[in-house]
């Protein structure tokens, strides 16, 4: 039976974390995205209150509805998006380890991305190489066996917590002339040689998530951190050569569970654009009365509302659907992401004009809720490539 009725747990869970974004996360959100310095603080927060731990993860991503995780990055993004990332970056690496990732290695690393509650630890997911962005199979970091163990070398850019995570899971080319098939991911731990932090990015938005290059010089990873294990890898690279059609590369699953929740948070910076610009709608007299009463605002505000409510329904469906088995056969994790980037885009830009003046200034969080939102547009796939798995899923349809 479908119901639109959320339960009482996922309220309560859903309203938890929403005072944890209004009390630790909004006080702090301009800072940060001011000096641009990684939130440890606010980190470290979350963990004590077991909002950043393993416990919680199991937790949400156990949600018989499957709706859970897009309520918590909602509420999150409300708060602030580059903070957000800050505490849910490490959520990537996470599910390329439990999607891919033998049971010991599960066991072993999936607690490593998260640490402890007094020294909470980080994770990062590194794909994304400079002349390889969308197009994943032109990856150039090369993985060789030599000696019983792996050797990685190449260079990722655009890597969220990139550097500073105690685990980095990277996705390298074993077999190039195999694309996306030729390819395998590794957990590196914490220290390894080798695996350095390149530059830091300074970036338009999301200021507080720390994004950079990783350079991988002859990094030695032993067997067993081959993520899935030598067998499986083997068994792939056995398919590939033959012709034979095989699943979609670690990368790839990797954002295609992940999708429908990067919609969610898009959706967040948009709702907290809409709720503000709203509020200041109602205040703001102008020729005598609240501007809100005038059309031209009040048609905005109700576009802006009604496209917000549009794009939850496709994430929401999208992560039913994939909680109960259900095949996108119209892509429909890609158009849950591509809605919700390109609504956020277009709220915060439609929050700036209601201000007008007021808007395009740092004294109030509207520009930088616009600076934030283009990123959905663009990670995890751009929205013209969800465009492209769309319109592939429709001729095959």
């Amino acid at each position: 039976m479908l119901s639109f009725e959320l339960t009482d747990e996922q309220k309560e869970i859903r309203d938890w974390v929403h005072d944890f974004a209004e009390r630790e996360i909004r006080p702090v959100a301009h800072q940060y995205d001011e000096s641009e310095e990684f939130p440890w603080d606010v980190v470290k927060k979350a963990a004590k209150v077991g909002l950043y731990s393993v416990d919680f993860i199991q937790q949400t991503y156990a949600d018989e509805t499957g709706l859970l995780p897009a309520l918590v990055a909602e509420e999150l993004t409300w708060g602030c998006a580059g903070i957000a990332l800050a505490i849910t970056g490490t959520q990537l690496p996470v599910a390329a380890i439990f999607g891919s990732g033998t049971p010991e290695q599960i066991a072993t690393w999936i607690p490593a991305c998260y640490g402890s509650v007094d020294n909470p630890a980080l994770g990062a997911f590194a794909v994304t190489e400079a002349n390889a962005g969308s197009d994943v199979s032109s990856m150039k970091t090369r993985a060789v066996k030599k000696n019983g163990d792996w050797h990685l070398s190449g260079q990722k850019v655009f890597i969220t917590n990139g550097g500073i995570a105690d685990v980095h899971v990277v996705v390298a080319a074993v077999d190039p002339e195999l694309g996306t098939r030729g390819q395998a991911s590794f957990v590196i731990g914490k220290g390894a040689k080798g695996l350095s932090q390149g530059k830091k990015e300074k970036k338009m938005g999301i200021r507080a998530s720390h994004t950079a290059e990783i350079i991988l010089d002859d990094v030695v990873v032993p067997s067993d951190q081959l993520l899935g294990g030598e067998e499986k890898l083997e068994a792939k690279l056995a398919r590939a050569r033959s012709g034979e059609h095989g699943r979609s590369s670690v990368a790839l699953k990797t954002f295609e569970t992940t999708r429908p929740v990067v919609g969610a948070q898009a959706l967040g910076i948009a709702r907290a654009a809409f709720e503000f610009a709203r509020d200041y709608a109602k205040e703001r007299i102008a020729f005598g009365k609240p501007i809100i009463e005038n059309q031209a605002i009040a048609f905005k505000l109700a576009d802006m509302a009604t496209e917000i409510e549009a794009a939850r329904l496709l994430v929401w469906r999208a992560l039913w659907m994939g909680r109960h088995g259900g095949e996108f056969k119209m892509a429909e994790g890609s158009m849950a992401k591509l809605k919700c980037g390109e609504v956020a885009v277009k709220v915060t830009e439609e929050a700036i004009q209601i201000l007008g003046g007021y808007g395009y200034i740092r004294d109030f969080p509207v520009e930088k809720w616009h600076r934030d939102a283009k990123i959905y547009t663009l990670f995890e796939g751009t929205s013209e490539i969800q465009r492209l798995v769309i319109s592939r899923a429709i001729a095959n349809n």
